[in-house]
Protein backbone atom coordinates (compact mmCIF):
# COMPACT_ATOMS: atom_id res chain seq x y z
CA UNK A 1 0.00 0.00 0.00
CA UNK A 2 1.41 3.35 -1.03
CA UNK A 3 1.42 6.30 1.42
CA UNK A 4 -1.04 9.03 0.60
CA UNK A 5 0.72 12.00 -0.96
CA UNK A 6 0.04 15.38 0.56
CA UNK A 7 -1.40 17.84 -1.95
CA UNK A 8 0.68 20.97 -2.45
CA UNK A 9 -1.02 24.05 -3.84
CA UNK A 10 0.43 27.00 -5.68
CA UNK A 11 -1.07 30.38 -6.43
CA UNK A 12 -1.54 29.43 -10.09
CA UNK A 13 -3.64 26.38 -9.05
CA UNK A 14 -6.14 28.14 -6.84
CA UNK A 15 -9.23 29.93 -8.04
CA UNK A 16 -11.68 31.10 -5.38
CA UNK A 17 -14.40 33.66 -5.25
CA UNK A 18 -12.94 37.05 -4.32
CA UNK A 19 -15.09 37.20 -1.19
CA UNK A 20 -13.47 34.09 0.31
CA UNK A 21 -10.21 35.13 2.00
CA UNK A 22 -7.49 32.52 1.97
CA UNK A 23 -3.73 32.31 2.13
CA UNK A 24 -1.31 29.76 0.75
CA UNK A 25 1.08 28.82 3.55
CA UNK A 26 3.71 26.20 2.83
CA UNK A 27 1.72 25.07 -0.20
CA UNK A 28 -1.46 24.51 1.85
CA UNK A 29 -4.66 26.48 1.39
CA UNK A 30 -5.59 28.15 4.66
CA UNK A 31 -9.04 29.73 4.77
CA UNK A 32 -9.15 32.80 6.95
CA UNK A 33 -12.29 33.49 8.99
CA UNK A 34 -13.48 37.05 9.38
CA UNK A 35 -11.59 38.97 12.05
CA UNK A 36 -13.27 39.90 15.32
CA UNK A 37 -14.45 43.47 15.93
CA UNK A 38 -11.52 43.99 18.35
CA UNK A 39 -9.05 42.68 15.73
CA UNK A 40 -10.49 45.12 13.18
CA UNK A 41 -10.35 48.03 15.63
CA UNK A 42 -6.66 47.36 16.30
CA UNK A 43 -5.89 47.44 12.57
CA UNK A 44 -7.98 50.57 12.04
CA UNK A 45 -6.46 52.34 15.06
CA UNK A 46 -2.99 51.76 13.63
CA UNK A 47 -3.94 52.64 10.07
CA UNK A 48 -5.82 55.81 11.04
CA UNK A 49 -2.75 57.17 12.83
CA UNK A 50 0.00 55.71 10.65
CA UNK A 51 -1.38 56.41 7.16
CA UNK A 52 -1.62 60.23 7.50
CA UNK A 53 1.90 60.26 8.97
CA UNK A 54 3.31 58.16 6.11
CA UNK A 55 1.59 60.38 3.53
CA UNK A 56 2.68 63.67 5.12
CA UNK A 57 6.30 62.50 5.28
CA UNK A 58 6.13 60.87 1.80
CA UNK A 59 7.56 57.64 3.22
CA UNK A 60 5.69 55.15 1.04
CA UNK A 61 2.36 53.31 1.01
CA UNK A 62 0.40 51.59 3.78
CA UNK A 63 -1.74 48.68 2.58
CA UNK A 64 -4.60 46.90 4.39
CA UNK A 65 -5.77 43.31 4.19
CA UNK A 66 -7.15 41.57 2.27
CA UNK A 67 -4.33 41.97 -0.26
CA UNK A 68 -2.30 39.08 -1.65
CA UNK A 69 1.43 39.39 -1.13
CA UNK A 70 3.26 36.65 -2.99
CA UNK A 71 6.64 35.53 -1.70
CA UNK A 72 6.65 32.57 -4.08
CA UNK A 73 3.94 30.33 -5.54
CA UNK A 74 3.64 28.29 -2.32
CA UNK A 75 3.63 31.33 0.01
CA UNK A 76 0.89 33.90 -0.67
CA UNK A 77 -0.14 35.83 2.45
CA UNK A 78 -2.62 38.50 3.46
CA UNK A 79 -1.04 40.37 6.37
CA UNK A 80 -3.27 42.73 8.31
CA UNK A 81 -1.12 45.71 7.33
CA UNK A 82 1.87 46.06 5.02
CA UNK A 83 4.10 49.03 4.23
CA UNK A 84 6.15 49.58 1.08
CA UNK A 85 8.91 52.19 1.19
CA UNK A 86 8.77 55.14 -1.21
CA UNK A 87 11.85 53.87 -3.10
CA UNK A 88 9.78 50.93 -4.43
CA UNK A 89 6.37 52.58 -4.60
CA UNK A 90 6.10 52.17 -8.39
CA UNK A 91 5.65 48.41 -7.80
CA UNK A 92 2.38 49.10 -5.94
CA UNK A 93 -0.27 49.32 -8.62
CA UNK A 94 -4.01 49.86 -8.44
CA UNK A 95 -4.68 46.18 -9.19
CA UNK A 96 -1.81 44.43 -7.35
CA UNK A 97 1.52 44.70 -5.58
CA UNK A 98 4.65 43.53 -7.43
CA UNK A 99 7.12 43.92 -4.59
CA UNK A 100 7.61 42.69 -1.08
CA UNK A 101 6.78 44.93 1.87
CA UNK A 102 9.30 46.56 4.19
CA UNK A 103 6.96 46.12 7.15
CA UNK A 104 4.30 43.52 7.89
CA UNK A 105 1.85 43.79 10.80
CA UNK A 106 -0.09 40.73 11.96
CA UNK A 107 -2.75 40.80 14.67
CA UNK A 108 -2.91 37.37 16.27
CA UNK A 109 -6.18 35.47 16.38
CA UNK A 110 -6.98 31.87 17.33
CA UNK A 111 -7.14 30.84 13.67
CA UNK A 112 -3.81 32.35 12.60
CA UNK A 113 -1.46 32.70 15.58
CA UNK A 114 0.37 29.44 14.93
CA UNK A 115 1.22 30.43 11.34
CA UNK A 116 2.03 34.07 12.21
CA UNK A 117 4.46 33.03 14.95
CA UNK A 118 6.16 30.21 13.02
CA UNK A 119 6.08 29.58 9.28
CA UNK A 120 5.08 33.06 8.10
CA UNK A 121 7.60 34.67 10.45
CA UNK A 122 10.37 32.54 8.90
CA UNK A 123 9.31 33.39 5.34
CA UNK A 124 9.03 37.11 6.11
CA UNK A 125 12.58 37.07 7.50
CA UNK A 126 14.06 34.96 4.68
CA UNK A 127 12.54 37.22 2.02
CA UNK A 128 13.89 40.38 3.63
CA UNK A 129 10.87 42.01 5.27
CA UNK A 130 12.77 44.58 7.37
CA UNK A 131 10.29 44.77 10.27
CA UNK A 132 7.56 42.49 11.53
CA UNK A 133 5.12 43.72 14.17
CA UNK A 134 3.20 41.00 16.01
CA UNK A 135 0.20 42.34 17.89
CA UNK A 136 -1.32 40.15 20.59
CA UNK A 137 -4.85 41.37 21.43
CA UNK A 138 -5.18 39.07 24.46
CA UNK A 139 -1.94 40.11 26.17
CA UNK A 140 -2.24 43.62 24.65
CA UNK A 141 1.40 43.57 23.54
CA UNK A 142 3.21 44.66 20.40
CA UNK A 143 6.43 42.87 19.51
CA UNK A 144 8.65 44.70 17.03
CA UNK A 145 11.00 42.34 15.22
CA UNK A 146 13.91 43.64 13.13
CA UNK A 147 15.46 41.60 10.34
CA UNK A 148 19.17 40.92 10.72
CA UNK A 149 20.60 38.79 7.91
CA UNK A 150 17.43 36.77 7.36
CA UNK A 151 16.57 36.25 11.03
CA UNK A 152 14.39 38.34 13.32
CA UNK A 153 15.61 39.93 16.54
CA UNK A 154 13.12 41.36 19.02
CA UNK A 155 13.74 45.10 19.10
CA UNK A 156 10.92 45.87 21.54
CA UNK A 157 8.08 44.19 23.39
CA UNK A 158 5.59 46.92 24.21
CA UNK A 159 2.79 47.11 26.78
CA UNK A 160 0.79 50.06 28.01
CA UNK A 161 1.86 52.79 28.84
CA UNK A 162 4.73 52.37 26.31
CA UNK A 163 4.97 54.28 23.02
CA UNK A 164 4.97 52.54 19.66
CA UNK A 165 7.90 53.91 17.69
CA UNK A 166 9.95 52.56 14.80
CA UNK A 167 13.09 53.63 12.96
CA UNK A 168 11.09 52.96 9.78
CA UNK A 169 8.83 55.92 10.64
CA UNK A 170 11.08 58.59 12.20
CA UNK A 171 9.09 60.86 14.51
CA UNK A 172 5.97 58.68 14.56
CA UNK A 173 4.60 57.96 18.04
CA UNK A 174 1.46 56.20 19.21
CA UNK A 175 0.64 54.90 22.65
CA UNK A 176 0.05 51.19 23.06
CA UNK A 177 -3.22 52.15 24.74
CA UNK A 178 -4.32 53.90 21.51
CA UNK A 179 -3.55 50.77 19.50
CA UNK A 180 -5.79 48.64 21.72
CA UNK A 181 -8.62 51.19 22.17
CA UNK A 182 -12.02 49.59 21.57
Amino acid sequence: MQPELEQQYYSSDVIFEEEKPYQIIGGEIVMTPSPSPFHQDIILNLAEKLRPYIRSQKLGKLLLSPLDISFNEAEVYQPDLAFVNQSRIEAVQKEKIDTLPDLVVEVLSPSNAYYDLTHKKTIYAQYGVAEYWIIDPIAETIEILVNESGLYRTDALLRSPAMLESAMFPGFRMTVEEVFAF
